[in-house]
């Protein structure tokens, strides 16, 4: 049952945290958190994304806070540090914010960066983690298949794991596979799953070896669960730069799969200057326990979005509770 817009925004508060340093172009986390029966649940689709997108967030996360999650499989999840686009010099001091963890994600062809800064950047982590650690990179869509089979060639001495999403469609994905499955190196997809009017297309074109699967985008647990059954492919779960309480969301589904061959992408919360938990979800070992968070209400106020930012969140939810109202009439 849906509930009313009304009673999610009686519990609702927007925060805005700052980041440690910038992140997918941004400097700071707009969040709207609210409390469901099951407890606190998180919408925070990015603030450019229109309604019909934001409007799955939503879905999930009226999913976990409405709905019970389902039997887990395990208790805690491995997870990968994530690196953002920094400076090589800079690369240490970022990963040690992910005690034990030894998997790291790199994040490669950012905006006004080099292919030569992507490679420093690489052999900086692979110099931190030593031989035996795994490495791998994530372009966000940002190669042409070209470009991606020249940046697979200069970083392919690193030993990478996997590449994820280093073209932005489908058949571009197909065709960089295609192109170095000779060197054994898998492909994953992210936003080809997540940003896609069709999130199977990906695996029946063939186009991955592999799936990166986030819970908000996705329409929350269950819808993810329900895609990740049809795939056939492994599967990576990972988080959209979320407070503890949507990283709980995404703990609770990568603990819920049969089969959780990698390290997961869910401690992202390290990449925040602050957390909104009492207790954050961070890495410890290497792993994060699986469970629910509580919020600490001092970071509802210290942190708050401004007056006109939590009006725009609560405009954005009321009009996509709306679609999720029509659809389900």
């Amino acid at each position: 049952m849906l509930p009313s817009s009304s009673d999610i925004l009686a519990s609702a508060h927007v925060v805005s945290l700052p980041l440690r340093q910038r992140f997918r172009g941004i400097e700071t986390r707009e969040v709207m958190l609210f409390e469901g029966p099951q407890g606190w649940t998180e919408f925070s689709p990015f603030v450019e994304y229109g309604d019909e997108e934001a409007a799955a967030w939503l879905a999930a996360a009226i999913d976990f806070g409405w709905n019970e999650t389902p039997p887990l499989l395990r208790d805690s999840v491995r997870v990968n540090a994530t690196l953002p686009a920094v400076s090589a010099d800079r690369v240490a001091d970022v990963l040690d914010r992910f005690p034990g963890c030894r998997t790291i994600k790199v994040k490669v062809a950012e905006t006004g960066q080099t292919l030569a800064d992507d490679v420093a950047r690489v052999a900086a982590a692979r110099s931190y983690l030593g031989p035996e650690g795994r490495i791998r990179i994530d372009a966000n869509g940002g190669w042409n298949v070209d470009e991606a089979e020249h940046a697979i060639h200069a970083l392919a001495e690193y030993d990478l794991e996997y590449v994820e999403q280093p073209c932005a469609t489908v058949e571009e994905l197909w065709q960089i596979r295609q192109r170095v499955k000779y060197m054994a190196l898998p492909i994953a997809a992210d936003e080809s799953v997540r940003k896609a009017s069709d999130p199977l297309d990906v695996a029946r074109q063939e186009a991955a070896d592999l799936l990166v699967i986030k819970a908000q985008p996705l329409g929350g647990i269950h819808a993810a669960m329900g895609i990740v059954a049809q795939t056939g492919l492994p599967i990576v779960v990972s988080s959209a730069l979320e407070t503890s309480v949507g990283i709980s969301m995404g703990l609770h589904l990568a603990a819920a799969l049969p089969e959780l061959p990698y390290d997961c992408g869910l401690a992202t919360v390290s990449l925040l200057s602050l957390d909104v938990a009492v207790e954050p979800l961070v890495p410890v070992d290497g792993s994060i326990a699986v469970r629910r968070v509580v919020p600490n209400e001092r970071v509802f106020y210290d942190y708050a979005a401004s007056t006109e930012r939590t009006a725009w969140w609560q405009e954005r939810l009321t009009r996509t509770h709306a679609l999720l109202a029509a659809r389900s009439a």
